[in-house]
């Protein structure tokens, strides 16, 4: 049956944010994204739960329409549009909680944002995981796309989270290298768990640093052919001189021919299509995290002050996103 009232499909994404995030917890999440039949005994097994609880949960997800089973003692099989509905939940889990800190103590971070900073951090696991979920669909593959037709050897994600895009890039490029920068602990060991896995830990190095270290000691992008940073450098772009100082690390360090790909935002697009989550992305950035958004023309003076010469912009599904990539 087709939904057509709005206030049925938002039901419908609100359950299946959350039957998906429950997956996530559990560590489900690679038997649902596989097209595979899988059974009670796996889960069970996977999630470290009782076969009787692991087999209500299983109902749920059958029940919601999220995998299927043709009778009670036959394997589950996820939906075909298993990741499309997972996409379309991403964008509820990263506003809702990812942010979550930032939504209880909104006063609070409007009054003074500095010491409400200091005292409410994001769960960097929550904020890794739904942005995998809205980046496969969001700007994986518009990133994948422009990286993997340069065929590099190896590949560098500065901010990395929990190692999803560089794990697709390799899948798609079985003789190159990656390595996966990022300053949250959690997000490390979680990009390591993945590696291992998708049977890529010996490929995946794995580095918990943050991406302003990349200045003073550039050696995790040196030899680079491409180095990525996902939704990160904004994060610098206040800082006098770091984003500069970042960048320039980057194109003196890379193998000759190298290129930067930047997926960012921009802020407040005023557009039909973008507007609404790209309000709530400048605004949450802005109030919560001291960070304005900068345009497009403010990326490109960057990469030109960094001593690019090469410097291209493309819209991307996910609103208000955009791919820089630059070269020379």
């Amino acid at each position: 049956m087709t939904r057509t009232d709005s206030g049925e499909i938002a039901a419908d994404l609100a359950a299946e944010a959350a039957l998906l995030e429950i997956a996530e917890e559990l560590g489900l999440s690679d038997l649902l994204d596989g097209a595979e039949p899988f059974t009670l005994e796996q889960a069970a097994g996977l999630a470290a739960v009782p076969a009787a609880g692991a087999a209500s949960y299983l109902r749920a997800l059958v029940s919601a329409g999220l995998v299927e089973q043709a009778s009670e003692d036959e394997p589950y099989t996820p939906v075909a549009d298993l990741a499309d509905r997972r996409h379309r939940a991403g964008y509820l889990s990263w506003a809702l909680n990812a942010n979550r800190p930032y939504i209880d103590n909104a006063a609070q971070f409007l009054r003074d944002p500095e010491a409400a900073g200091a005292r409410y951090c994001r769960d960097g696991r929550r904020v890794a995981v739904s942005s995998r979920w809205i980046g496969s669909h969001g700007f994986y593959p518009g990133v994948v796309a422009e990286i993997t037709h340069r065929t590099p050897h190896r590949l560098v994600d500065l901010g990395a989270g929990a190692g999803g895009l560089l794990i697709r890039l390799l899948g798609e490029l079985p003789g190159s290298t990656g390595l996966a920068l990022d300053l949250s602990g959690a997000a490390c060991e979680e990009a390591r768990r993945a590696a291992r896995r998708a049977g890529m830990a010996d490929r995946l190095d794995v580095v918990h640093r943050s991406i302003e270290s990349i200045a003073d000691d550039p050696s995790p992008v040196r030899g680079a052919d491409v180095v990525h940073a996902g939704f990160v450098l904004h994060d610098v772009v206040g800082r006098p001189g770091v984003l500069d100082a970042v960048l320039r690390a980057c194109r003196k360090s890379m193998a000759e021919g190298g290129r930067v790909v930047v997926t960012d935002a921009v802020p407040y697009v005023p557009n039909q299509r973008e507007r609404a989550f790209s309000s709530l992305f400048s605004y949450l950035h802005a109030s919560s995290m001291n960070v304005n958004l900068p345009s497009a023309e403010v990326w490109h003076e960057a990469f030109r002050r960094a001593g690019f010469e090469d410097v291209t912009s493309t819209p991307l599904p996910m609103p208000g996103s955009r791919m820089f990539t630059a070269a020379g």
